[in-house]
């Protein structure tokens, strides 16, 4: 090889290095998804968050990785799930599936970036300081679902409007449960309207708040918001089409499920909104 040709290889190998090395000193960003729920009845709302991510030109298993942490109803698992997310030093933490596990990562880190997802208040549930200037270190979308319960109530009766008196399934687990009653009662007392409030935490208690509105024949029946309610939608729309009991829901994929109606935002232009920020 020619003096000449020797030193512009050299020169071009000298070039390139600090290319190399700083790709190899900058690992993959990782994004700690923390969820209450369980995998199965979100498949959509992580396709969207995948779009959103994708949006901010990340994409999982290519720029980016993305650590899944699901507590499957065991709200008594997310301290540990996001512990383990904090120690893995994640590049922000990607919150959802109820008002638990916000509050799990917050609780858990001043310092990563937390994004939410979060049907109930923020602001009442101490999670920001205000909608438009949040604080700290965390940001989300709030989907105003809870707020909805008096709106979802007034569509039932417009729909059913010899119904009475309609019964309300709430989950007393649920953060916004007790503004959702003081909510729904109110606004059947404009409607004039009675009501028969049945609860439900777990599946075993469903079969039990259903025989309650039948035995009281009950003419219609709010389902109210709750994570808990979502992941398990397809159970609830068959019992209400069991017993013949016309019904109103959160989210629209209760009525692809084959529920009545559906009255809410759009959970998966939530998470979708939700990916956007974490990129």
């Amino acid at each position: 090889m020619r003096r000449r040709e020797f030193i512009k290889l050299l020169s071009g190998a000298a070039a390139a290095s600090p290319l190399t090395v700083r790709a190899q000193q900058q690992p993959m960003p990782v994004v700690g998804f923390l969820n209450a729920a369980s995998p199965g009845p979100l498949r959509q709302q992580v396709a969207a968050f995948r779009e959103g991510l994708k949006e901010s030109d990340y994409v999982e298993g290519r720029n980016v990785a993305v650590e899944y942490r699901w507590a499957e109803g065991q709200y008594d698992r997310l301290p540990a799930l996001v512990a383990d997310l904090v120690r893995q030093q994640v590049s922000v933490i990607v919150s959802g599936g109820g008002a638990p596990a916000v509050l799990a990562a917050k609780a858990a880190t001043t310092t990563i970036p937390i994004v939410f997802s979060l049907g109930a208040d923020p602001v009442g549930l101490g999670v920001v300081a205000s909608l438009n200037r949040p604080g700290g270190n965390i940001t989300g979308v709030y989907q105003f679902t809870s707020g909805l319960e008096a709106k979802r109530l007034g569509l039932l009766h417009e729909m059913v409007p010899k119904a009475t008196p309609i019964a309300v399934l709430v989950n007393p687990n649920f953060a916004d449960a007790e503004n959702q009653l003081r909510d729904v009662q109110e606004a059947a007392a404009r409607l004039e309207v009675q009501l028969v409030i049945v609860r439900a935490n777990a599946e075993s208690d469903f079969d039990a708040a259903f025989s309650t509105l039948v035995r009281q024949r009950a003419g219609a029946l709010l389902v109210c918001s709750s994570p808990f309610f979502n992941g398990r939608r397809e159970q609830l729309v068959v019992l209400a089409a069991r017993h013949a009991v016309p019904a109103i829901f959160e989210w629209r994929d209760f009525a692809a499920a084959g529920g009545l109606m559906s009255y809410g935002t759009s959970l998966a232009d939530a998470y979708r909104q939700v990916g956007v920020y974490a990129g």
